[in-house]
């Protein structure tokens, strides 16, 4: 699980109040690292990344958390990476061990329709040919996830790789313990991650999973799928 934490626009509602959810993270820091060493189903996904994108791509790390694997590797590929996480010390962390990425400290409301880092907008980050979201949707209500997938097709170049993973389980904004705080997730069973993901406009073309067990104690072990995907047009 990461340290990714979003909110979303849904029109009429706003979303969630998720400043516990950053602060969790600040507090958290490098024991994140320390309670998920290996990453090995996140290294093979941003590996197809570097293997499909010609040099000089630029590429989103949305819920960047301390910076790596994800944009320390991309960087080392010769992309243009830019990062967005909510937490203040996880982008901190991201600037010292990626210092070739640009990151902001933002919620992906804030790169939706209207929010400042839209297109157009006065932070405008432009379009991207690839987004990789590892483990940082998991951080929405469900009702909040397919506004935010939608968020990143836009963001997306046509024909633009989305490289993606969430925990498996059938949960909608579960409060958990989590390396000492509080944080709520939330999950899919694969199929129904697989049709939310297609249903927002995304081509899936690969999917696998990965057993995992965290190294923190009060962490239980976790089924990890990602998708790799191409923006449907």
């Amino acid at each position: 699980m990461s340290s990714n934490v979003f909110g979303g626009r849904d029109g009429a509602s706003p979303p969630r109040d998720r400043t516990g959810q950053a602060e969790a993270f600040d507090a958290i820091g490098d024991r994140y690292d320390e309670a998920f060493p290996h990453k090995e189903g996140q290294i093979s996904a941003t590996e197809w990344l570097v293997a499909s994108l010609p040099a000089g791509s630029r590429v989103l790390d949305l819920g960047c958390g301390t910076g790596v694997p994800t944009a320390r590797r991309l960087t080392e590929a010769g992309f243009e990476v830019v990062g967005v996480d909510l937490s203040a010390g996880m982008v901190a962390r991201a600037r010292a061990q990626a210092p070739g990425a640009r990151f902001h400290q933002a919620d992906i409301a804030d790169l939706g329709p209207g929010g400042p880092y839209d297109l157009g907008g006065p932070y405008d980050l432009g379009r991207f040919d690839a987004v990789a979201a590892f483990f940082s949707l998991l951080m929405l209500p469900r009702a909040e996830i397919p506004t935010a997938l939608r968020t990143v097709r836009r963001l997306l170049a046509p024909g633009g790789l989305f490289a993606l993973s969430m925990v498996e389980a059938d949960a909608d904004d579960v409060p958990i313990p989590f390396l000492g705080r509080r944080i709520r997730v939330s999950g899919y069973p694969r199929a129904a991650l697989r049709q939310v993901v297609e249903e927002a406009g995304f081509d899936v073309v690969e999917e696998t999973s990965h057993g995992y067990a965290p190294a923190g104690a009060d962490v239980p072990p976790e089924e990890h799928l990602f998708l790799r995907c191409r923006r449907g047009d």
